[in-house]
């Protein structure tokens, strides 16, 4: 088996060093939600952290404390708040005062989409009226040499590493993903490293018998991690669904720091990975999130 093939543990010791930019991306499913827990069991620190949408995972991350800065363009805990971890490391710099650079949605695609074509910038039609320009001095301008017209630019982003969870991958790290998409393609080719975590590990032949669904191919892989469940309370489209309830719950237990922290202490600190989470959270809430069968229309590619 090939040597990319690691767990949890060994992907976030050998990649993620103190003071890395990373990139935990997905669109409201697929958010690795296991790779951010080991990153606080290992205690890193000063991160740059990087998300089109930090939610609950860049809440929790913040909240330990491993956080200096946040790359983003919109914060919360979707369809429910704010985020109380996010917002007391800014207002009140607890548990330690974090930097912040805001962009657009699509502010943050265009510096991913530079950094995956190794561009300085991405000129982009957007800012124009907006007071994100007075706030971050990374947004620029250009004039194209074309048409005269000036454009609204921003720097690329390569972060050091990116975690991309996907719902199969082979042991050559050919990731594939179906359902909502995000940035994962654009974040894993603008990063100097990838570390893939995947539901489930397939045969190289399940791999090529539907090549399109191949978003981030092996040769751009260091890591790969199977870990069923990890995108929990996220979820994986056709493998489990989202816990709601979760969302909803981390309203309550994130706005006092008191209970943050406990969560912390004993649903990170207190487990030694996804497996024990999976226990602690028990039979009858993972029945409830157990999705039925609805498959694609097979797809003939000729041979």
């Amino acid at each position: 088996m090939t040597q990319k093939i690691m767990t949890m543990r060994e992907a976030i010791k050998r990649n993620i060093l103190d003071g890395d930019t990373i990139v935990i991306e997905g669109f409201t499913h697929l958010i690795c939600f296991a790779a951010g827990h080991e990153i606080i069991r290992q205690r890193k620190q000063d991160l740059v952290v990087c998300r089109l949408t930090p939610d609950l995972i860049y809440d929790q991350i913040i909240a330990a404390g491993c956080v200096r800065k946040v790359v983003f363009s919109w914060a919360g805990n979707p369809g429910v708040g704010p985020l109380y971890g996010f917002r007391r490391a800014v207002e009140q710099g607890i548990p330690r005062q974090i930097e912040i650079e805001e962009y657009t949605h699509f502010g943050m695609v265009a510096r991913f989409i530079a950094g995956a074509s190794r561009l300085p910038f991405m000129h982009l039609n957007s800012f124009s009226g907006s007071t994100l320009v007075k706030k971050n001095s990374n947004i620029r301008s250009v004039r194209c040499p074309y048409t005269g017209k000036e454009f609204a630019t921003v720097p690329a982003l390569n972060p050091d590493v990116a975690i991309i969870q996907v719902q199969r991958v082979d042991e050559e790290g050919n990731a594939q993903i179906w359902g909502l998409m995000g940035v994962q393609r654009e974040a894993a080719f603008a990063s100097k490293k990838v570390i893939i975590v995947a539901e489930e590990l397939v045969d190289t032949s399940v791999i090529r018998s539907d090549p399109n669904r191949t978003i981030i191919p092996g040769m751009k892989v260091d890591a790969v991690v199977i870990e069923p469940f990890a995108a929990h309370p996220s979820y994986a489209q056709g493998y489990y669904d989202r816990d709601n309830q979760f969302y909803v719950d981390w309203y309550k237990i994130s706005k006092d720091r008191t209970s943050m922290e406990r969560y912390i202490e004993g649903w990170i600190y207190g487990i030694e990975g996804r497996k024990e989470y999976k226990e602690r959270l028990g039979k009858e809430v993972i029945a409830k999130l157990q999705v039925s069968d609805y498959f694609s229309t097979p797809v003939n590619y000729g041979y």
